[in-house]
């Protein structure tokens, strides 16, 4: 699986198992997606879109809360689903992210 494609965009996704804790899930999801812009060369101020996939959308708040941890100043399009499942039975959430750097 491809972590991230680097143009002049970069598009990320992050996954993460452990316990049944959809915003621990969450927040380990956005460490991935900071890490992998970093070694992209961008950060997170880049990011223009999020897409959140839940198994369970009654955990849309607890998972935004998390989102908002990271995004607070910089607002990005976001758009949070449901999905029936994943590869991994104890995903609970996928995030992926779209963002623009300029060389």
């Amino acid at each position: 699986m491809t972590q991230g494609i680097k143009d002049k965009a970069v598009v990320i996704t992050g996954a993460s198992t452990g316990a049944a804790d959809p915003a621990g899930q969450a927040r380990r999801c956005f460490e991935i997606i900071q890490t992998a812009l970093e070694k992209a060369g961008a950060k997170l101020s880049h990011v223009v879109r999020t897409r959140i996939l839940l198994t369970s959308i009654e955990d849309w708040e607890k998972v935004a809360a998390v989102h908002g941890e990271f995004f607070r100043d910089i607002r990005p399009v976001n758009t949070i689903m449901q999905v029936s499942r994943y590869i991994d039975p104890e995903w609970l959430v996928e995030i992926e992210t779209d963002a623009v750097i300029d060389d």
